[in-house]
């Protein structure tokens, strides 16, 4: 049987090919020193794994209902309410003009499904470039195109950059502030822009905050009220009646370690929520449950003094960098996405093939970007194994 033939225009428009040479590079090196990964390095702290702990012990292993389990929502929807003032009700609970929270399998998930509740053939969605590697092919498998906002030298997603990508087919137009692969967190000021930009032209704006919790204080907001251990993130969740017009989106993995448990949970208009739970009713089913019981946790863990130990290794990178490249100072996230000199002659990809010989694994940043000029630096590692990976990155720049 020729399979070939029977293979869905859908899955050949995703191309894997940028992240697949890099781990193709990556598996000739003996321990190399990894500053490729997009998870932390530290383990997820010993309160969240003990109740999920407790909860497989429990017998809390079979399906949950879609929206999400009680304990979970509870602290979400307190959350939204403390953080954002959001009053926030589970998905099929919200009364007209209140906002509902959902669930997910991972803020991926919930662009899934968002992407699936939104986008028709032939619709457009606005994305940032450089872009999270998902965003683009989310939009393929929707049958829509990704519309590339070009964010220039700072990196920055503005209403100035996005108004004129903005068609009769735009759906939405999707912020991930702090970015990965670029670390850049959005003002204030582009947040209030870019909703503004958005009500008027009646397009949806996705907020994507998986790294909200990772905003590094001098480019953070005061801290919430209720809560000491972490600075805000500027959002455009923050303004006044945002929650009609904006689909927030965070997560746990980055945050907590938990990568893997694939948790996450979304919020906003009601009408949207209800179709994103009916489709990950038939979809996802429902996110992993034992490990909701474990994520229920989180809220209630400090884990500042992580943001501070990522704070002084951005500060270590952005040192060393910034003497001999273009670097912007990351003001959240993990990630540094410094420029490859151009006084090198080297694309990205050959730059990084440089850095593979010298056994220190980065990203081309053409695998986020149309650009061939930058690579991306996960900042996610011990202290002394990002020593020696700078010490080899500096020196091929310089």
């Amino acid at each position: 049987m020729d399979i070939q033939r029977l293979i869905s225009d859908r899955a050949r428009a995703i191309d894997a090919s940028g992240i697949r040479r890099i781990f193709d590079l990556g598996a000739r090196l003996t321990n190399p020193i990894n500053l490729s990964i997009g998870q932390p390095d530290f383990p997820v702290p010993e309160p969240i794994k003990r109740a999920a702990i407790r909860a497989i012990e429990t017998d809390c292993n079979g399906y949950t209902p879609t929206q999400g389990v009680a304990p979970l929502l509870a602290k979400v929807t307190h959350w939204l309410k403390t953080d954002l003032g959001w009053d926030a009700q589970p998905a099929g609970g919200a009364g007209e003009g209140q906002p509902s929270a959902l669930i997910t399998t991972g803020t991926s998930g919930a662009l899934s499904l968002a992407f699936a509740a939104l986008l028709n053939p032939g619709n457009e969605a606005i994305i940032p470039d450089p872009y999270f590697v998902a965003y683009p092919h989310l939009c393929a498998l929707a049958g829509a195109r990704a519309v590339l906002c070009d964010t220039g030298d700072d990196l920055r997603m503005t209403a100035a950059r996005v108004e004129p990508l903005i068609t009769e087919r735009t759906k939405l137009v999707l912020l991930n502030s702090p970015s990965n692969p670029c670390g850049v967190v959005s003002t204030p000021e582009e947040c209030r822009d870019l909703l503004e930009l958005c009500r008027a032209k009646g397009v949806l704006l996705i907020s994507d905050e998986i790294y909200d919790e990772f905003t590094y204080p001098e480019f953070a907001l005061d801290r919430a009220a209720g809560d000491a251990s972490l600075a805000r993130c500027p959002s455009p969740a923050r303004l006044p009646g945002a929650c009609d017009d904006v689909l927030l989106i965070r997560g746990f993995g980055k945050t907590y370690a938990c990568t893997g448990w694939r948790l996450g949970y979304c919020a906003g208009p009601s009408a949207l929520i209800a179709q994103m739970a009916k489709i990950q009713q038939y979809t996802f089913v429902c996110a992993p449950s034992a490990l909701q019981h474990g994520a229920a946790e989180c809220f209630g863990v400090d884990m500042s003094d992580q943001v501070h130990e990522y704070q002084r290794r951005r500060d270590y990178v952005v040192g060393r960098l910034a003497p001999l490249t273009d670097v912007p100072t990351p003001g959240g996230a993990f990630y540094a996405f410094p420029k490859v000199p151009a006084r090198l002659g080297l694309s990205d990809a050959e730059f990084v093939e440089r850095c593979v010989d010298r056994n220190v694994l980065i990203i081309p940043g053409s695998v986020f970007s149309t650009r061939t000029d930058r690579v991306r630096i996960s900042y996610a590692t011990s202290m002394d194994r990002l020593e020696e990976g700078l010490d080899v990155i500096c020196e091929l720049m310089s």
